[in-house]
């Protein structure tokens, strides 16, 4: 058995590995520590990594102590809680509770993650990531195409599945519909989109200026 481990409880002994893998795997910005509860002034047996420069020996802390004097042995794992160290770093935190055969408390692993760099980057991340505002709910994308039909197709189709009715089954209404919307897209200003629409819908290209002069009209008169 290595030096000074012949003191340490066989299940806090087995902490200390998994606290130096977590902390190797994570890198500079994480310290695991192993504390043995039985000895709370003096707790601290092993740690990995420097975010709170504590050593050997060191005290186990106040959130510890507190949740431990509130619940007893039925004390809950602490996952994911904020911390600030003394310079004013920012650490997400965890401890996670170790018992003997009894049930009884006997130590934790303590996990400190220093997030302070990642949430000046987040705020950067979310302010670059983030869309103009009349543009926040809008769930249409840009067609990127390669020619004026692939296009047509597109927002024709698009308007079509909106409505939610096959064509085959479409009344009058609903085809003004669809022309309504294709026209508020700006569809018509594209040669040749009179004769694509009306294909589509099953109807003449004199049917759909018909819809187009009926539409326009009611809208300028605010009957629709």
């Amino acid at each position: 058995m290595s030096e000074g481990l012949a003191d340490i409880h066989p299940k806090l002994q087995g902490l200390i590995p998994i606290a130096k893998g977590i902390a190797e795997t994570f890198g500079k910005y994480c310290e695991v520590a192993v504390h043995d509860l039985r000895n709370p002034e003096t707790s601290l047996i092993y740690v990995a990594g420097s975010i709170t420069n504590r050593k050997k020996g060191a005290p186990i802390t106040n959130i510890v102590l507190e949740n431990i004097r509130k619940y007893g042995h039925e004390c809950r794992d602490l996952i994911g809680y904020k911390n600030v160290t003394k310079d004013g770093r920012l650490l997400k935190s965890s401890t996670i509770f170790t018992r003997d055969s009894d049930g009884k408390i006997i130590g934790c692993l303590c996990i400190n993650y220093d997030i302070t760099e990642l949430l000046i980057h987040k705020g950067h991340i979310e302010e670059f990531t983030s869309f103009g505002e009349e543009f926040q709910t809008s769930n249409e994308s840009e067609l990127f195409a390669s020619d004026i039909t692939e296009v047509l197709d597109a927002m024709i189709n698009q308007v079509i599945n909106n409505i939610g009715i096959p064509v085959a089954m479409m009344q009058k209404e609903d085809k003004i519909q669809v022309v309504r919307e294709l026209d508020l897209k700006g569809v018509f200003m594209i040669k040749g989109a009179v004769d694509k629409v009306a294909v589509m819908l099953g109807v003449s290209r004199y049917t759909i200026y018909n819809y187009l002069e009926e539409d326009r009209s009611n809208r300028v008169h605010n009957i629709i």
